[in-house]
């Protein structure tokens, strides 16, 4: 028996009436129209916070809506990615800085976690970290090649400092003495400011993290032999990168933005175009230029596609050398 025209207009408007729930309602221009959160897994100050506080400004700017910056640190910097793949909705009204520890965190563990790509939704990449070999300069080196030929000379005594075991540069730094078949000992410390003390006290032989070390060096106290973006430093124009030692390695670590699993193509689109608005304005430039901090920008096709291929990477070097938070 066929439904009757009062059902089949009902059936429809309660298809229709589900269709409008479920969209993002970009078409009538309603989105944001209250709050967005944004959580930062890293503790208030530095670069990064101020780099998303000033887009945060900017974003109210035009759309009307504040930016609520959220500082949850702790637990490797993952209680960010914890909190989009537990309890955020997928209505764009959540989003998270996102960055490559939680990519690596799965291949640390035996305990289920997360899934680095299909369990988010990537919004845009932004920018990355600044890291460089620092070297205090009585140690008469001078060069990147002068330190991994003492390295040679001297297998397994000496040290480089990171910010912690598993972290983005330790993994490079370990590529790069795969490279040069020399053994170093990695030693972690929990940030670039305990590396310099270190090794102004000679109790370190090189940093190899990100550019805290910037005043120091620019003293003449630490020695920066080579820095890991693509480019030369508009501070340190005379410091070769990697590339140009023909190790073929750009290390930034870079970040962006992402969302919990689920979001809707068209609100992912939207949220990447006001961001990529922000990121573009002349102050944010401005601050970027100041800071150094490279442009790493993807949109999310692309950002998707590059956070698969990295997780390959995480977990080959994670396997290889044996690294595990268990």
């Amino acid at each position: 028996m066929s439904a009757s025209p009062i059902t089949r207009r009902t059936a429809l408007g309660t298809a229709l009436g589900a269709m409008a729930l479920a969209a993002p309602a970009l078409g009538q221009g309603r989105f944001p129209n209250r709050p967005v959160r944004f959580l930062i897994p890293w503790a208030p100050g530095g670069n990064l916070d101020g780099f998303i506080r000033l887009q945060a400004e900017l974003f109210q700017q035009d759309t009307g809506q504040t930016l609520v910056i959220e500082n949850r640190p702790g637990a490797r910097g993952t209680l960010a990615a914890q909190y989009l793949l537990t309890q955020a909705k997928p209505d764009g009204y959540t989003l998270a800085h996102h960055h490559l520890s939680v990519i690596r965190h799965p291949f640390l563990t035996q305990r289920p976690t997360w899934d680095p790509v299909d369990d988010f939704t990537y919004v845009m990449q932004q920018t990355g970290f600044v890291f460089g070999h620092v070297v205090h300069p009585a140690s008469g080196w001078t060069s990147l090649a002068d330190l991994f030929a003492e390295a040679r000379r001297r297998p397994g005594e000496l040290t480089y400092g990171t910010s912690g075991i598993a972290t983005s540069n330790h993994l490079a730094m370990e590529e790069l003495c795969e490279k040069e078949g020399v053994q170093m000992v990695h030693v972690p410390y929990r940030g670039t400011s305990e590396n310099i003390t270190a090794t102004l006290a000679r109790q370190l032989d090189c940093i190899a993290n990100s550019n805290s070390w910037a005043p120091v060096v620019e003293a003449k106290q630490l020695r920066l032999l080579a820095v890991w973006t693509k480019d030369r430093l508009r501070s340190f124009p005379e410091v070769p990168t990697l590339t140009e030692l023909g190790y073929g390695m750009v290390v930034t670590s870079p970040y962006g933005i992402a969302g919990p699993k689920g979001m809707d193509p068209e609100l992912t689109e939207a949220l990447h175009q006001i961001f990529r608005k922000t990121q573009s304005h002349p102050r944010v430039q401005e601050f970027m230029a100041a800071n150094d901090m490279p442009d790493e920008y993807l949109g999310p096709a692309d950002y998707t596609a590059f956070a698969r291929e990295r997780a390959v990477y995480e977990k080959r070097m994670v396997t290889r050398l044996k690294l595990s938070i268990d």
